[in-house]
């Protein structure tokens, strides 16, 4: 081994805490960087191969059928920036019942000959595509459970039809539920009813703009008023991304508190070895070493513990990646995601070339020392350092140790700021992390509208066929329910949501309809424009059913696939995850004339002051066990795997970042302590105890502790209302004020304190080193 070698070995070996400290430090900012690089590159992978694979369409607009003839629509995709159209083919939405089973949901049905080739070719994914009249293809994300063989009949139909499923399939940009050969199409459209699909492909449809001017080009030589929906594909990318990219700009946050932090302390640690290695710098020098050698011998000590480092936090990242990536190209038929190489590599290139940067720089000062002077140097502070703030401690009623423990930071200023630095990052993430998990907990109490003292849940919705031998078991009355719940002797306000299946213009799939009877605004419901309903035609819907549709409040939006079309005018937005968004709340009365029978009806109840909540549940619940319901206290479910998986992250990555930080403290305090060994033998020959020597050094670290944990608590609820924005766009909500202001003031005295408590914990080992060590050891210290 050559003499460098041996030097940087040496180094390596001599210095465990900080060879420690740089490889955890290193380890975080590479987990996280691995992590976020991965999802931010995979996020839209399995859409975008799909949407290659299956030209899928740009745009696909539905059309009234009575304003518009097949003849213009054709015509339609010669329009400027088309380069290629498919269709137009008949659709109906319709409601089916399969085998026998109990009412199905509304799903919109379209005419075609084949799977198509040049725009949304459909993937067949299992079966064959229809032949001929009497067979069907099911989507494989239909309302129904797609099973080749099934029977599914439509009995509000002329003629009650039944159609035999002859596969399963998938269109990337979701143009329909289910396709037949268009002379099955009349037996499926009610007398004045069903439209016309067009499917376009443009030469530019990178942005919503593009989109925008595509569809007024094809619509442009039209009768006014014809295009009555339309579904862009950067909506249905957006949705099919939204699992990964609501992680990114959390983890973007991360990932910087762990870069700066990295540099921070590989910045600190080689800086602290060349100012406390001064003598043994110029013996080496002495020795025959030129400053280049001196210089990569000090960067050599930050690369190898930061390689480690690098080498743990990829493979922590990997791990982390698992959780989040396992599920995301199942939807698409991709194989498994795993963590491209590529990312691997540029995150490590750049982390150990940010690391050999920051040492380099913080080491240039060992190679410029002349060696005379360098052996010259002893290991003792300046002494004229700090000595304002001595005189201004021994002023106060303090007790000695403290002071001398309050001025120690005065005396080494550039490590006292480099330490209190480390803290404050610290203290940043426990205030991120603590208004993340509070935003997540109002975001789920959003989804669940869990301010219900007492439920009686819906009925579970009939999925399709249940087996042989199954038998539907009946409905409770909801009349019937209502009835039991008003009559309990104490209960207070109460309402009764039934959910209903529709359909809206231009898009596919279904939207659930909750209608509510009684006054529903005190269930958990946070608006976050507009106001609540108070009559019949009025409604509320979430964020992503504005964009899907491209709605604001105020405009009317119509939901077909009920007994007859209902137009709603959408007076607010409401905040609601769940069913990816596409929901509409409006009153009960409103569905009245469309579909009368609300069956799927759930109950919530808040009880008078006073009572007790269990024993009115159990009350109840004697009334409505004969009619087929059961009444539970507390509100609905308020979970989900994401926001597990989110504080999950949040608690570990979080636990990292203070454990590097309280690292860096314990670093710097134990090279201060190394240094001042014979000022600590002097005090201890002079009457100090053990215990006071304690205090000593945790009191040198209390006032940097608060300061930056001061500091820590504004920037980290700053970082706060940046990110969670971010992951709310991400996810195409708009998250109203309730769930970005979580921070209350008996919750920022605690935090303002985590800065000290990490300090604290860093500085306990060195704390006890110094107490423990002999007073006449540390006056034969040099």
């Amino acid at each position: 081994m050559s003499a460098l070698g041996k030097v940087v070995r040496s180094g390596v070996g001599r210095r465990r805490v900080q060879t420690l400290v740089i490889g955890l430090a290193t380890m975080m900012a590479v987990a996280v960087c691995v992590l976020g690089g991965s999802l931010l590159v995979v996020s839209g992978a399995p859409f975008d191969d799909a949407f290659a694979r299956q030209h899928g369409a740009h745009l696909s607009v539905q059309f009234d059928a009575g304003r518009v003839s097949a003849g213009q629509l054709s015509k339609s995709a010669g329009a400027e920036g088309v380069s290629a159209a498919a269709g137009p083919f008949r659709t109906a939405t319709v409601t089916p019942r399969s085998d026998g089973a109990g009412p199905g949901w509304p799903m919109t049905v379209v005419g075609r000959e084949d799977p198509g080739r040049d725009v949304d070719e459909v993937a067949l994914l299992d079966g064959r595509w229809p032949a001929r009249s009497g067979e069907i293809v099911l989507s494989a994300g239909s309302p129904l459970i797609p099973t080749t063989g099934m029977r599914i009949t439509f009995p509000d139909l002329s003629g009650g039809p039944t159609l035999t499923v002859v596969g399963v399939a998938r269109s990337v940009t979701q143009t329909a539920d289910a396709w037949v050969v268009p002379s099955q199409m009349p037996a499926l459209t009610a007398p004045g009813n069903g439209g016309y699909q067009m499917l376009y492909r443009f030469t530019d449809a990178g942005t919503a703009a593009q989109i925008t001017a595509g569809g007024e080009a094809v619509t442009r030589s039209l009768p006014p008023g014809t295009a009555v929906g339309e579904q862009s594909w950067l909506t249905v990318k957006k949705t099919a991304e939204q699992d990964t990219a609501l992680y990114v700009p959390f983890l973007l946050a991360f990932g910087t508190l762990g870069l700066v932090m990295s540099v921070l302390i590989v910045g600190n640690v080689v800086a602290s070895a060349v100012g406390t290695g001064t003598r043994r710098i110029g013996i080496l020098k002495a020795v025959g070493f030129t400053p280049a050698q001196v210089v990569r011998a000090h960067v050599g000590q930050a690369l190898i513990p930061a390689t480690a480092g690098t080498v743990l936090g990829v493979l922590a990242g990997h791990l982390l990646a698992v959780p989040v990536l396992a599920e995301a190209g199942e939807v698409y038929g991709t194989s498994s995601l795993a963590v491209a190489p590529w990312v691997d590599l540029a995150v490590i290139t750049g982390v150990l070339g940010l690391v050999a940067a920051t040492a380099w720089a913080s080491a240039w000062r060992a190679g410029r020392l002349r060696t005379v002077d360098a052996l010259a140097v002893g290991r003792t502070a300046s002494a004229g350092r700090g000595r304002w703030a001595a005189r201004l401690a021994g002023r106060l009623p303090l007790p000695q140790p403290v002071a001398l423990g309050l001025v120690r930071p005065f005396a080494r200023p550039a490590r006292a700021l480099a330490m209190g630095t480390a803290i404050l990052f610290g203290a940043v993430a426990v205030t991120f992390t603590v208004g993340m998990v509070a935003s997540l907990g109002q975001v789920m109490k959003a989804k669940a509208h869990d301010a219900a003292d007492v439920v009686v849940p819906a009925p579970l919705p009939d999925f399709g066929p249940q087996g042989p031998g199954h038998e539907r078991q009946p409905e409770a009355d909801p009349a019937a329910v209502a009835a039991a719940v008003e009559a309990a002797a104490g209960t207070g306000k109460y309402y009764s949501a039934a959910t209903v299946r529709a359909t809206v213009s231009g898009l596919t799939g279904t939207v659930d309809v909750i209608a509510f009877t009684g006054e529903a605004s005190w269930g958990g419901y946070t608006m976050v424009s507009g106001r609540w309903i108070d009559k019949p035609g009025e409604a509320v819907v979430p964020t992503p059913f504005l964009t899907a549709t491209g709605t604001r409040i105020g405009d009317t939006v119509t939901l077909n696939g009920m007994a007859e079309p209902v137009t709603v005018r959408i007076v607010g937005e409401v905040l609601d995850p769940r069913n990816d968004g596409m929901q509409v709340f409006t009153d009960a009365s409103t569905l009245t004339p469309a579909h009368p029978d609300l069956t799927e009806t759930s109950h919530h109840i808040a009880v008078t002051s006073g009572t007790d909540v269990t024993a009115y549940a159990d009350a109840l619940n004697k009334d409505l066990t004969p009619l087929g319901a059961t009444a539970r206290a507390g509100g609905l479910d308020a979970g989900g795997d994401m926001v597990g998986t989110l504080n999950a992250l949040s608690a570990t990555l979080t636990l990292m970042l203070v454990a590097v930080a309280a690292l860096g403290v314990l670093n710097s305090v134990l090279l201060d302590t190394r240094e001042r060994v014979r000022e600590i033998g002097v005090h201890k020959a002079l009457g100090m105890t053990p215990r006071q020597t304690v205090a000593m050094v945790l009191t040198s670290v209390a006032v940097t502790g608060l300061v930056a944990g001061t500091l820590g608590v504004p920037l980290g609820m700053a970082l706060h209302g940046r990110v969670l924005p971010a992951m709310g766009d991400s996810v195409g909500l708009r998250l109203p004020d309730s769930v970005i202001a979580v921070y209350h003031g008996t919750e920022l005295l605690p935090l303002t304190f985590g800065g000290l408590l990490i300090a604290t914990l860093g500085a306990l080992l060195p704390a006890g080193w110094a107490a423990r060590t002999r007073t006449a050891t540390a006056l034969r210290t040099e």
